[in-house]
């Protein structure tokens, strides 16, 4: 009797063990909740990262150029321009850990990270907190506190009633409030007529509540300081012209992304004098020039 009890113990404790290893082997190959189109057959990976509202599409032409020598893998994050949202109350978090794992399970070795606006903090975060993973960040218009840009002596805890607030007005918000409020910010995004019909169409597109959410975390998440970590070379453009009009100057906004930019060991600021929020649409040529040399010097 004992010896049955015995093998029936054995055998339930090597059930438990196979089921506890394919739960895990399942979590490590769950697809993620963004979208990946995967165009080019380099050996060199490179990711390249949407900002708020804008689907994987916003990269076409930077894709188009690159696509010979690299394979690139265009993210559509969920909730943005008609891709289905997911419920979490840690919208980048969320997105920064998948990413980390789409770069895990599909064995990409130090893929290059390529983001815009959102796109370049959640760049900056994975390259934070998993310092040997990637390769370098090539960051376009964005910082490790939003904030700060208009405030520079902005905290966390005192965004937070603002961003709560603009949060909550957000997800309330009717599709007409949201369409009038875009056409206030839509002029400081980018120049060409059928650019701005673009991106107000992916923001009307977008899931509110999600863009709501992810708004207040890019207000409530610093990583100022945690950026020292980084280890890979960073090369960041950044536009100032729009807000010319208010007292802002290429100065100043050289001063503004030195100073979020510090702590990074190995980092590469440049500005442009011509081009808003959307570089790789209003200045093309000055782009390109900007991430040939990038890709060139990080080989």
């Amino acid at each position: 009797m004992k010896t049955n009890t015995k093998k029936i113990l054995l055998a339930a404790g090597l059930l438990i063990c196979i089921l506890a290893i394919y739960v895990l082997q399942s979590e490590a190959t769950a697809s993620p909740s963004f979208k990946v189109e995967k165009v080019g057959r380099g050996k060199k990976h490179i990711i390249l990262i949407p900002g708020l509202t804008c689907p994987g599409d916003v990269w076409n032409e930077t894709v188009e150029r690159y696509k010979k020598n690299y394979t690139c893998h265009l993210i559509s994050l969920p909730g943005f321009a008609g891709t289905p949202a997911i419920e979490t109350a840690e919208y980048l978090k969320t997105m920064r850990d998948e990413l980390i794992g789409y770069i895990k399970d599909n064995k990409l070795k130090k893929p290059i990270l390529v983001g815009h606006s959102l796109g370049g903090f959640l760049s900056l975060w994975i390259s934070a907190v998993e310092p040997d993973l990637v390769g370098a960040n090539f960051i376009v218009d964005a910082l490790p506190y939003f904030p700060a840009i208009q405030n520079p002596s902005a905290t966390v805890e005192s965004m937070k009633p603002v961003a709560a607030s603009m949060r909550d007005m957000m997800k309330n918000a009717t599709p007409e409030q949201t369409k009038k409020s875009q056409q206030y910010y839509l002029s400081t995004m980018a120049s060409a007529p059928d650019k701005l019909e673009l991106i107000g169409r992916w923001g009307i597109e977008s899931h509110a509540p999600t863009v709501a959410q992810a708004m207040y975390e890019l207000q409530t998440i610093d990583l100022r300081n945690d950026v020292a970590t980084i280890k890979v070379p960073v090369t960041v453009l950044g536009a100032w012209i729009a807000y010319k009009d208010y007292g802002v100057t290429h100065e100043s906004t050289l001063k503004n992304f030195s100073d979020q930019y510090q702590h990074v060991k190995n980092v590469n600021i440049q500005l442009t004098d011509t081009a808003k929020h959307f570089i790789m649409y209003d200045d093309p040529k000055w782009f390109f020039e900007q991430m040939d040399r990038f890709l060139i010097n990080n080989k």
